[in-house]
């Protein structure tokens, strides 16, 4: 390939050669070397590394050796919480803990040396306690009773709040079913769904536009760290929102972030974007409005999921819808006529009967490319509409394994619905990956091993029944890379490392396509750039 100093003089290339560099997965495009336009961080050429010399030596520039190593396009995560992450990584962890005493035991070493007015905690999940129950205000009071505490469990659709931070946050007084109460109708300290976002709306008060950007900043460097150098931030608030402007405006932001801004909460955001003709896509490229995010149910871990049919493990709750019919309608239309794009929460089949319909009435939603988060539980006729409609999926594989219980909600019959992955690339339906972070951890090799392996190497109780949705590394790849990238409207820009793309991509320590598949989540990330810039270490 020659270049014309005529047309590129201004150009300052950096040449990466001697590279096992997967430009795409799908196709499978293996080249030895790239170069990037330091100015626009683009991609100018791929090939050959005595090709890229040839361009280094027409343009002057600067050649780095990658002596053999593996590069990927950089991961898309489509689906995380920036904020929640960053908030995680300042809590105390609850991941893996084995029981209530375990837990308190935990909550009382950090309380001694937290200096913060909440004590905050993520990550319980009370199948691992071997009480096999909530833990209660009761529990935390015996630890911490001065100071007010919410520790949230993995799926982040539920808490429990100690009883001081009942008092101040009036939760005692509500009157709502997601109030979980004892015997003589006094509240536990466990809350659900809208009244756990009553309580972090509460907290949230509390944050200024500084404890947003700490914490938007810690989560972008740990998500590069990982090799993600795209998220699309699901549930973005006003406040995050301008955080996030802010670290813009100062070119501070060390990943590109795609913003869903939380419908619930946002209405006036969302009037104001429609008043001024913002619409999906507006801004550069670190930072873009893509559209709203809204929940239409809750989880199955909280048994909140929206089902068709009553839970194998509790007859007496289907789950519930978390918005009504006509007001999703109602918000879905005004996204669309916006000309923004709609993502929903969907987890229960029926909660996803539900959005299909709505979409169905919106009409022209492969344009807009309007998702539904998460798909839990997909029925046949399920994954053919979204197919007919062109509805965009973002999917987090790491459910399937950490859903480990989800036989027992959902019952032997229902299992060939779980995360049906294989079926959606079948029947061509648009799927990305993303991590949910931080109610998963934002690894993308955790969810392309599970995505490969579902469980079947790790004694998950449902891995065999549902073994034929398990798909290939390639497949795998190509989702968490060009998939991901195609629901955030950047299939132009991103997703594979082809000439006029950005030039994000990551070196890693092994090829994941010469490793078996037990070894993929134990790939490491070595080096991150974006735009050609090494951002991460």
């Amino acid at each position: 390939m020659q270049l014309s100093t005529c047309i590129f003089g201004a150009l300052m290339p950096f040449a990466f050669i001697n590279g096992n560099i997967y430009a795409s997965f799908k196709p499978l495009k293996n080249v030895e070397a790239l170069v990037v336009d330091d100015k626009s961080g683009r991609i100018i050429y791929m090939g050959s590394s005595e090709g890229a010399r040839r361009v280094v030596e027409t343009l002057g520039g600067e050649v780095i050796d990658l002596s053999g190593k593996t590069v990927l396009p950089g991961f898309v995560d489509s689906h995380a919480h920036l904020d929640q992450l960053g908030m995680e990584l300042n809590m105390l962890d609850f991941h893996g803990v084995k029981s209530i005493e375990e837990l308190k035991q935990r909550l009382l070493e950090y309380s001694k040396g937290a200096e913060t007015l909440w004590i905050m905690g993520f990550g319980w999940d009370q199948e691992l306690f071997k009480e096999k129950r909530f833990p209660t205000r009761w529990d935390l009071d015996e630890v911490v009773s001065k100071r007010p505490a919410m520790l949230v469990r993995v799926c982040m659709h539920v808490a429990v709040l100690n009883s001081r931070a009942i008092e101040i946050t009036g939760v005692e007084s509500l009157n709502s079913p997601n109030v979980l109460r004892d015997a003589r109708g006094v509240a536990t300290g466990v809350v659900r769904e809208e009244v756990l976002e009553y309580v972090r709306k509460k907290i949230a008060e509390s944050l200024s536009v500084e404890d947003y950007e700490k914490y938007i900043m810690d989560a972008a460097k740990h998500m590069v760290s990982q090799g993600v150098t795209t998220v699309g931030f699901v549930g973005c608030s006003v406040n995050a929102l301008k955080a996030l402007a802010k670290l813009w405006s100062e070119k501070k932001l060390p990943i590109r972030v795609r913003v869903y801004l939380d419908g619930a909460a946002s209405w006036d955001a969302i009037e104001a974007l429609e008043k001024i003709g913002v619409r999906t896509g507006f801004g550069d490229e670190f930072l873009k409005i893509m559209g709203v995010r809204v929940h239409a149910d809750g989880s199955l871990g909280a048994r909140t999921a929206w089902l068709s049919k009553p839970y194998a493990d509790d007859p007496t709750t289907s789950g519930r819808p978390d918005i009504d019919f006509r007001d999703l309608k109602a918000l879905v239309r005004k996204v669309h006529e916006s000309g923004l794009q709609m993502a929903v929460h969907g987890i229960g089949d029926r909660a996803i009967d539900m959005i299909l319909s709505v979409y169905r009435d919106a009409g022209n939603v492969k344009e807009a490319r309007h998702r539904i988060e998460h798909a839990s539980v997909l029925r046949e006729d399920q994954v053919s509409e979204l197919a007919k409609l062109g509805v965009a999926v973002s999917i987090h594989p790491q459910f399937i394994t950490s859903d480990w219980w989800a036989k027992e909600r959902l019952g032997s019959e229902r299992l060939k619905w779980l995360y049906p992955i294989k079926t959606l690339v079948k029947s061509g339906v648009a799927i990305g990956f993303g991590s949910d972070s931080p109610v998963e951890a934002p690894n993308p090799w955790f969810s392309i091993y599970s995505a490969v392996t579902r469980g079947v190497l790790d004694g998950v109780p449902h891995a065999k029944e549902t073994e034929s949705e398990c798909i290939s590394v390639l497949e795998a790849l190509h989702i968490h890379t060009y998939g991901s990238a195609y629901i955030l409207h950047e299939e132009a820009n991103l997703g594979t490392l082809e000439v006029g793309k950005l030039a994000d991509f990551i070196v890693v320590n092994r090829d994941p396509l010469a490793v078996e598949p037990k070894e993929l989540k134990n790939i490491r990330v070595l080096e991150t750039y974006i735009g050609g810039k090494r951002v991460w270490p």
